[in-house]
């Protein structure tokens, strides 16, 4: 490279805030259950960071831990409260309101916002968060990172936003939902999980 005149380029930082304090009032309800008995009792959360154009953009996507389940995303170029609260939104609605779900996920600002807090009271959902520097504390969704950034994300991240929201949208909403098998759940996908959960119950 140096004999070519070449220069390597390498993506600035990302801005992610990590907790500086333990937050004493929103304890780890969790504790790592990961097992969950069926759908809409637990949803995890959790913010990554995908190189797209020439800058971050930023990642919010909401776990069902029953099934491994997306059911709600969001991608922006500001890892804010509002990104957290639109992929909840959007689980919120998908998932037809439902009742009685506890929402985990670590101690990042977002989540601990004034802003993320009120909407979680407005839909009666219980807040549950890892504890402070215990990335274990919400394994799965460290898990689907990782298999999103491995398996399907460019090495050198994405052209434009749009293009990375297109790509995402589908490796979130129908490889990983519809297609993917997932240890978890003994090699279903995480619809078909929730289908034969439906078909053994006699659920609708």
């Amino acid at each position: 490279m140096q004999e070519a005149g070449l220069m390597s380029k390498q993506p600035g930082s990302h801005r992610y805030k990590h907790a500086k304090s333990e937050r004493l009032d929103i304890p780890n309800l969790l504790k790592r259950e990961f097992s969950v008995i069926a759908p809409n009792r637990v949803w995890c959360g959790d913010i990554t960071y995908i190189w797209s154009g020439s800058k971050w953009s930023y990642l919010a996507v909401v776990l069902d831990l029953f099934s491994r389940r997306v059911v709600g995303w969001s991608l922006s170029d500001k890892p804010d409260a509002e990104l957290a609260s639109k992929a909840l939104d959007m689980a919120w609605e998908q998932r037809v309101r439902p009742k009685n779900v506890m929402f985990h996920s670590d101690q990042g600002c977002q989540y601990s916002s004034r802003k993320f807090r009120q909407r979680l009271w407005r839909y009666r959902i219980t807040q549950s968060m890892s504890r402070r520097g215990n990335c274990w504390d919400n394994a799965p969704m460290e898990r689907l990172f990782r298999s999103l950034k491995t398996e399907w994300v460019p090495a050198t991240g994405y052209l434009t936003q749009t293009q990375a929201k297109k790509d995402i949208s589908y490796y979130l909403m129908d490889y990983y939902n519809r297609q993917r098998p997932h240890q978890a759940n003994d090699g279903l996908s995480p619809v078909n999980a929730e289908n034969r959960l439906k078909s053994v119950s006699g659920i609708c």
